[in-house]
């Protein structure tokens, strides 16, 4: 997978936080998580712009009632499943974290927005030395035909609300299409829990997003900004609401402001890109999830 393509750079640290030094590998294995709430009508067309050479693609599914999973595994026999274990975007996509084994992890919507070709824009800006490549629909060459003016308008406020706190340049705040290295895990610090049941804790919901924007940014990770392009929803109804998810997400900001969560010891740079340029080998291994299948 290779396509040259500009990137921005959200945040360049003079200082980085880390748990560990990172560990690149040239040619990365690619791990796609996509998580599913009865999308059996969308998956034929998201599995159908994956680009080939995929590591593993996780489908995380949220209790589907229709044939979500059978249709995930006709498609793609390769594909891996995770049964989330509670309810919501947030607790699946901590679930699909936990089951991954490849260097970078995409997360992908399962309704079709979003392009699955522009993963080797996030890998490029990735391999070009970004730890996290965050999707944006609002810089040169991307977009979206799906967002709305009130949603549009909030966007705009959160972004300048969470680059005041965190000292970032963020332009999309609450897009979800994003991919990182598997170092960055440790940072992110989203475990699934042992809770059971049709229940949704605090980050199960939409502020997963906010959540991990944040702790990247607290974790001092290189932040890059990859332009993409956001379609409508092609089948079934969105579970987003857009006053109960912006004020879930506004209340993320101020949490993670407060907390200590994705801060880790500090790191000289210099120090840093010296050792990232002499390490070898594969980042990131593969841990335990909450029920795979």
């Amino acid at each position: 997978m290779t396509e040259t393509q500009s990137h921005t750079d959200v945040r360049i640290p003079t200082q980085a936080s880390i748990h560990h030094v990172p560990v690149r590998t040239a040619v990365p294995r690619v791990s796609v998580v996509v998580p599913t709430y009865n999308e059996a009508r969308n998956l034929p067309h998201v599995f159908a712009s994956l680009p080939a050479g995929l590591h593993e693609v996780i489908v995380v599914d949220g209790h589907s009632i229709d044939d979500t999973i059978e249709v995930a595994r006709a498609l793609r026999p390769d594909v891996r499943i995770v049964r989330q274990n509670r309810r919501g975007k947030g607790n699946a996509m901590a679930c699909g974290f936990a089951a991954v084994t490849g260097d970078i992890v995409v997360m992908l919507d399962a309704d079709g927005s979003a392009d699955g070709q522009e993963i080797e824009r996030f890998v490029a800006a990735l391999t070009a030395g970004a730890d996290f490549a965050k999707g944006t629909r609002f810089a040169r060459d991307g977009g979206s035909s799906d967002i709305t003016r009130t949603r549009a308008w909030g966007n705009r406020w959160l972004n300048r609300a969470a680059n005041v706190l965190f000292g970032t340049r963020y332009t999309d705040l609450c897009y979800g299409y994003n991919a990182f290295w598997t170092h960055c895990l440790s940072s992110l610090d989203l475990d699934p829990g042992t809770e059971h049941g049709d229940v949704k804790l605090w980050g199960d919901g939409f502020e997963i997003e906010t959540i991990i924007n944040t702790r990247m940014a607290k974790a001092g990770m290189q932040i890059t900004e990859v332009p993409s392009y956001e379609h409508p929803r092609l089948h079934g109804t969105s579970n987003l609401n857009t006053w109960r998810d912006g004020f879930r997400v506004l209340r993320a900001l101020v949490i993670e402001r407060c907390n200590g969560r994705g801060r880790a010891v500090l790191a000289d740079v210099d120090q840093l890109a010296t050792r990232r340029g002499s390490d070898a080998g594969v980042g990131g291994a593969g841990r335990d999830a909450s029920r795979t299948a």
